[in-house]
């Protein structure tokens, strides 16, 4: 196999001491009976903001050091005046490769109507409006969370089966997309050394208890914020001819940006360009001189991203001089915020799938690409430099609720929804079991 070649160690169950499927099961079966369900219900009933995940980074810290890592905290730069909340933390056992696995542990300002027991009922002062807001775990990161302390729970307790140093991140801010970059900019490879290899997992209430699903390509798209600030001149609305309505220029580009994907991009190449927002004028006789559209851009390839950022900027500009707009008033395309798209390094994530197949049982793996172009910041801790990483989901909603659904019952509850509610125990059994015949694969002896 390439990776054990290139790397000295194994990936491949063919090289290594098979680990047990139903001992790492049982095992992790009584740790949830006797731990971590209730750190679940602690990490439910207790989500916090991006950037400001205060009392759940006390927690990880504790629970992680508690299971014998050297943990390392406040690992990031201040972004917005917060201080940092990230992660770090290490358990070095003798020669072998250092493998990173990566868990976000950030809620969403949404008020919980899921209707479970143990629903939120929490409130922050957001950072971004300075007002009081609910919040929730609307995307299932403490699943993440509660499955790494699994993980480094059982990592520690079987450290006669592996060898190297095991790296644990618990990032924040991975909603706002800003939460990898921050622990990036504070130079952690240089400080804790460059992983060999990455791992990260999400959970999906899209996919039935129990699954494991995997792809060899992208699992998360690459996101771009863009601003369009389309100049005009203002003047009376009975006098249009008086001046240049960035309105009509506005609207004229929104309708062309539809041919990026639709006649620009290849049928099998994904792409999406959203106009998610078009704000412009005071009143309805004036003709303003200013309209501001904010798009989210999603591609699959850096090629595919380099193509769509080129053709809105080709676009506005184009609109703008057929309206007979001077070139020193051309609309301005501002680029606010990105992540590169998740790259699975498909050797590595195929031989994953086959030793989940033998671990798990064929049943339970899936490789299925998603069905739509969610994003990740995952990307900025294994692209520059690259890391070998696979980015895997685990399943999170009972088979039968698929079924009711399917005969006209409750539809599933998307991520980011109010109603959105994830199988506390298969999914995090799933997430830990997956986690540890990844890692065994990899570091075992």
């Amino acid at each position: 196999m390439r990776f054990a070649k290139t790397l000295g160690f194994c990936i491949a169950t063919a090289f290594c001491q098979p680990t047990f499927a139903s001992d790492v099961a049982s095992a992790v079966d009584r740790d949830y009976q006797q731990h971590l369900e209730k750190l679940f219900v602690h990490f439910h009933k207790n989500p916090e903001l991006s950037l400001i995940e205060n009392k759940t980074s006390d927690r990880m810290a504790k629970e992680l050091a508690a299971a014998g890592f050297d943990v390392h905290r406040g690992v990031g730069v201040e972004v917005e005046g917060n201080p940092p909340t990230g992660i770090v933390a290490l358990l070095k056992n003798g020669e072998g490769p250092l493998v990173m696995m990566r868990a976000d542990m950030d809620g969403l300002p949404v008020k919980e109507d899921s209707g479970l027991p143990y629903a939120s009922k929490a409130t922050q002062i957001s950072p971004i409006t300075g007002l009081e807001v609910p919040v929730m775990h609307a995307c299932g990161h403490d699943v993440h969370i509660t499955g790494l302390v699994g993980t480094a729970r059982y990592m520690a307790e079987h450290r006669d089966q592996w060898a190297g140093t095991l790296m644990l991140i618990v990032q924040p801010a991975e909603e706002r997309i800003i939460g990898a970059k921050a622990m990036m900019d504070a130079d952690p490879w240089d400080r804790f050394g460059k992983p060999d290899i990455a791992l990260a997992l999400h959970v999906s209430s899209m996919l039935p208890n129990g699954v494991v699903n995997v792809i060899p390509t992208s699992p998360y798209a690459g996101s771009d914020t863009v601003d369009i600030i389309v100049h005009g001149i203002g003047a009376h609305g009975a006098s249009p001819h008086a001046g240049k309505d960035p309105i009509v220029i506005g609207s004229q580009i929104v309708m062309a940006l539809q041919t990026l994907v639709s006649r620009e991009l290849s049928p099998h190449e994904p792409g999406v360009v959203t106009v998610g927002s078009f704000h412009a004028g005071t009143k309805n006789n004036i003709i303003s001189d200013r309209a501001v559209l904010q798009l989210t851009v999603r591609n699959a390839g850096l090629e595919t991203r380099q193509k769509l950022l080129d053709g809105v900027k080709r676009i506005a500009r184009a609109q703008a001089l057929s309206a007979g707009m001077p070139e020193d008033k051309l609309p301005e395309v501002v680029l606010k915020a990105s992540t590169p798209p998740t790259l699975n390094d498909p050797t590595l994530a195929n031989e994953l799938a086959e030793v989940w197949r033998k671990e798990m049982g064929a049943e339970r793996v899936m490789q299925e690409s998603p069905r739509g172009m969610g994003a990740e910041d995952f990307p900025y801790f294994t692209t520059d430099p690259k890391i070998p990483s696979v980015y895997w989901a685990v399943g999170g909603t009972p088979r039968d609720a698929f079924a009711a659904a399917a005969n006209g019952g409750p539809a599933i509850p998307s991520h980011h929804s109010p109603l959105f509610k994830i199988t506390p125990e298969p999914a995090v059994k799933t997430a830990v079991e997956s986690t540890v015949h990844a890692l065994m694969s990899i570091m075992g002896k």
